[in-house]
């Protein structure tokens, strides 16, 4: 049997934003890493039933997605003051499925039962679609999650020395659904219709919306996960609570996302402190033209057309 990277080489591939050859997986873009992790995570994850799955693009709130739903889930076992949150960053506390479970799908906490992953809707393990378990799905502004993909690679080789393409170049290979897991729309599509489908198994949130008013969203996605805040819990504030420890204001500060490192000692190593950039909404008009704005915008259209959905 071809081993996984020899199937890999033998993939469409392009040059990508951060140097490398990116290769066509599954209708999707992605590098070896990650495309490899998948491969096994797709032979040999078995979901449970109590599983909770965080799934989302690349730079479209997953930092916070996860901190927030990590907070929900164990917030009976952990007081104020002793949530690993305040000394490890979200994406140590919650695995990635591609990564971190692609060798064993028992390589977790029992007492854990989130796992995340950036692969789209039709490539995840069967086992997590045919499974009872529950998804969580955010998307954003294609605008502003390309602005905050492109500074994230940006930063990531400046850190190693590396000179980072410039914005128009990565705004062209972006359009053409080019960039990690991309092409973007078809990802956040196949997640918006999956949530049509099976409405009990996907919750789709967008990051705009539960900015605007994230006590809501807490509380929606702690009913759907089937962690609900009691009466008492909403009389003492404890949703508020969570919202201000999973604050940008608040996560950003800590010590461990200023100077932690995330998977050192793996080739994947990055700095905490490049999951946090600014967190805004519309941060886009600082770096985007109207004609590359408009541009998007027309693809976005494009592309949703129909589907009932708009960003």
């Amino acid at each position: 049997m071809a081993s996984f990277k020899e199937i890999i080489s033998t993939l469409p591939r392009r040059k990508s934003w951060y140097g490398d050859d990116t290769f066509l997986y599954q209708g999707f873009w992605c590098d070896t890493f990650f495309i490899e992790g998948l491969m096994r995570a797709q032979q040999s994850f078995r979901s449970q039933p109590s599983d909770i799955v965080i799934c989302s693009a690349m730079k479209t709130g997953t930092t916070w997605l996860k901190s927030l739903t990590f907070a929900i889930v164990t917030r009976s076992t952990f007081d104020d003051s002793t949530n690993p949150l305040f000394n490890n960053l979200s994406h140590d506390c919650v695995p990635l499925l591609e990564v971190d479970l692609a060798q064993s799908s028992t390589n977790r906490d029992p007492k854990n039962p989130l796992l995340a992953t950036h692969t789209p809707y039709s490539s995840l393990p069967r086992s997590i679609i045919d499974s009872s378990c529950k998804i969580v799905y955010i998307c954003r502004d294609p605008k502003d999650s390309l602005v905050s993909l492109y500074h994230f690679f940006a930063r990531y080789l400046a850190s190693k020395d590396m000179k980072p393409p410039a914005l128009e170049e990565a705004f062209e290979l972006f359009c053409q659904g080019v960039s990690s897991y991309g092409p973007y729309w078809d990802h956040v599509l196949g997640f918006w219709k999956a949530s049509l489908d099976r409405p009990d198994k996907i919750l789709f949130l967008k990051y705009e919306e539960m900015i605007e008013d994230t006590i809501l969203y807490v509380k929606k996605i702690a009913d759907f996960i089937g962690y609900p805040f009691s009466f008492e819990e909403l009389e003492k504030g404890s949703v508020e609570k969570i919202v201000d420890m999973c604050s940008f204001e608040n996560l950003s500060n800590l010590e461990v996302n200023k100077r932690g490192k995330h998977r050192e000692g793996t080739p994947a190593v990055i700095e905490n402190k490049m999951y946090f950039r600014k967190g805004k909404v519309g941060d886009w008009e600082n770096y985007l033209t109207p004609e590359m704005a408009a541009r998007l915008d027309s693809i976005t259209l494009q592309k949703l057309n129909g589907s009932g959905l708009t960003l």
